[in-house]
C-alpha cells in the first residue's frame, strides 16, 4: 500500500498520541530501525513510511481482523489505519512507540467501521473466520491433537461472538499481550472499563465452556 493512495477518509484523518502508553517490555531489536525510519517518514521520505507499513502490515492486520471479524474489512480497516498514520505522522512525538501509536489507530478505526456496519447493515457482519483457520494440528496429527485443535477453534469462535468492546480488550489483552494500562491508552477507555470489559468475556467465555462441554 502507497501512503499517498486516495482513500475515503473521515475528518478526523489521525489519532493523536496517547500520553501515557507504558512500555511493552523489553527492547525490541528493530527498535532503533523503527526511530530511524518514522524520523525519516516524518521527514516526507515515502519510502521509509513503506517500509515501516512492512514491518508493522501482519500485526495491523491480525488486530484489525479480531475485531471486526472479516477479511475485507480487516484489510480496509488496516490500509485507512496506515493513511491515517501517514497523514497524522507529523503529529507523533514518540512518547509511546510507533507499534502502539499505530496500533491504537487501527483499534479505533476497527471499532469505527463496527459501527458503520451497523448502521448500514442493521447487524454486525457476520462473518466466522474461525472456521477458515488452519488446522495446527496438520494431517495425521493423534486423535489427542486434532481434540486439542477443535477446542482451540471453538474457544476462537466463542471470542469472536463477543461484543466488539469485549472482544477488542481480549484481544488485546490476551493475544497482544498488553497490559489493562495499555490496552486502554489504545482503546481510549478508562482502566476499570477495560477491566469490566475482560471481565463479562470471561464469565461469557466460561458459560460458553460449560454449554459446549469444554
Amino acid at each position: 500500500m502507497k501512503p499517498d493512495d486516495p482513500q475515503a477518509l473521515s475528518k478526523r484523518a489521525y489519532e493523536p498520541e496517547p500520553r501515557t502508553v507504558p512500555s511493552l517490555g523489553g527492547r525490541d531489536p528493530r527498535e532503533a530501525r523503527v526511530r530511524e525510519l518514522v524520523g525519516r517518514a516524518r521527514a516526507g521520505d515515502q519510502t521509509a513510511f513503506r517500509e515501516l507499513v512492512t514491518l508493522h502490515q501482519d500485526r495491523a492486520y491480525g488486530l484489525a481482523l479480531r475485531i471486526v471479524r472479516s477479511k475485507a474489512d480487516a484489510e480496509e480497516v488496516a490500509q485507512d489505519a496506515f493513511v491515517r498514520a501517514w497523514l497524522g505522522l507529523a503529529r507523533f512525538r514518540g512518547e509511546s512507540s510507533f507499534a502502539t501509536w499505530l496500533h491504537r489507530i487501527v483499534a479505533r478505526r476497527a471499532l469505527d467501521r463496527l459501527r458503520e456496519l451497523k448502521t448500514l447493515r442493521g447487524r454486525e457482519a457476520e462473518v466466522d473466520e474461525a472456521a477458515a483457520l488452519p488446522d495446527p494440528a496438520g494431517p495425521g496429527a493423534p486423535a489427542a491433537g486434532l481434540d486439542e485443535a477443535m477446542r482451540a477453534r471453538r474457544l476462537e469462535r466463542m471470542v469472536l461472538e463477543l461484543p466488539a468492546a469485549q472482544r477488542a480488550a481480549v484481544t488485546l489483552y490476551y493475544y497482544e499481550g498488553r497490559s489493562v494500562e495499555q490496552a486502554a491508552a489504545i482503546l481510549g477507555m478508562p482502566e476499570n472499563t477495560v477491566k469490566t470489559h475482560l471481565s463479562r468475556a470471561r464469565a461469557a467465555l466460561r458459560a460458553a465452556c460449560l454449554r459446549e462441554g469444554l
